[in-house]
């Protein structure tokens, strides 16, 4: 039911099996709000060393993660620990860790004096050793990817990919790695891996480790699982692009229960520049930084602390 897509096939107008891809990701995006995809520029193996890297910061004792905790600047950098964040209000919090990252901007850059949160330092643990430098190289290839893969899906739903190409010279693009460890003993109907909830931005690039985990919600009711192997994608798609493309793309509810073992996902929440117009043309002007804000001070806890 979700199209698995020959990325290079989508990309390139001229590849002999374009149509075709082409095709499929029309029913994956503009239908289904999911799709996956193989024969990505990405390799498995820099796929795998991210992970890696996730799961040795992870396994580190609390008091040294701590050190990194994102509640302590107030932005979305450096590391989550269990319930920090809640997606949906019925539910409660997460017990799923996290650790987010971002673009790397100049000192010089004008955004930098902006101070805002979506352009936050990032925050990198001296442990493990390699940590930032094998993140960073993940984050310049997953976002010049990313890009040409939302352009391509635009066009396959009819949505002026063209228009999107030149939005995300400075992306306020999250990468995020996921550790969801094994469903706890206390949890409840109420407890969640990631509670049910669409994406708040446009496209979501996302590497897991092979582990099952994650669930979609299908258009009539019901729960499906989907899954890919490393150095294959799973794509969904935010609220910002479904508005954006007027309904043509869409924002689909997803879930993780929470595994029987330890999963790592790493998602790259790929977002446009902060001064972007996400809204429909004939609505009120929306600029993509209030939009991403609004979402955040609603889901981090932290921030629901600063807001009550």
């Amino acid at each position: 039911m979700i199209p698995r897509i020959d990325a290079a096939a989508l990309i390139d107008p001229k590849h002999p099996n374009h149509a075709a891809a082409r095709d499929a990701a029309r029913i994956g995006a503009s239908e289904i709000g999911f799709l996956t995809v193989y024969n990505t520029p990405i390799s498995a193996a820099s796929v795998e060393g991210v992970i890696q890297n996730y799961r040795t910061f992870f396994h580190l004792p609390s008091a040294e993660k701590e050190a990194y905790d994102m509640a302590k600047t107030g932005s979305n950098r450096g590391w989550g620990g269990a319930q920090s964040e809640q997606v949906d209000p019925n539910a409660n919090p997460d017990y799923k860790q996290v650790f987010d990252c971002g673009i790397e901007l100049d000192q010089n850059d004008p955004l930098t004096k902006l101070q805002l949160p979506a352009y936050a330092p990032n925050i990198w643990p001296e442990n493990p050793e390699n940590f930032a430098k094998t993140l960073q190289t993940y984050y310049r290839e997953t976002t010049t990817f990313a890009l040409d893969l939302l352009c391509a899906l635009a066009d396959a739903a009819d949505a002026d990919a063209a228009y999107f190409r030149d939005k995300f010279s400075k992306p306020m693009a999250l990468l995020r790695g996921n550790y969801y460890p094994e469903r706890p003993d206390w949890a409840t109907d109420k407890d969640f891996g990631i509670a049910t909830h669409t994406d708040y931005g446009c496209l979501t690039l996302l590497a897991t480790d092979g582990s099952p985990g994650l669930e979609v919600r299908k258009r009539g009711g019901g729960w499906i699982p989907v899954s890919a192997p490393i150095g294959e994608f799973v794509i969904n798609f935010g609220e910002m692009l479904e508005i954006w493309t007027d309904g043509r793309i869409k924002a689909t509810p997803h879930r993780v229960l929470g595994p029987k073992n330890e999963r790592i996902s790493v998602p790259l929440f790929f977002n446009p520049n902060h001064d972007t117009i996400v809204s429909h043309k004939e609505q009120e002007p929306v600029l993509a930084i209030d939009h991403l804000q609004r979402r955040f001070d609603e889901t981090y806890v932290h921030l629901q602390s600063d807001n009550a």
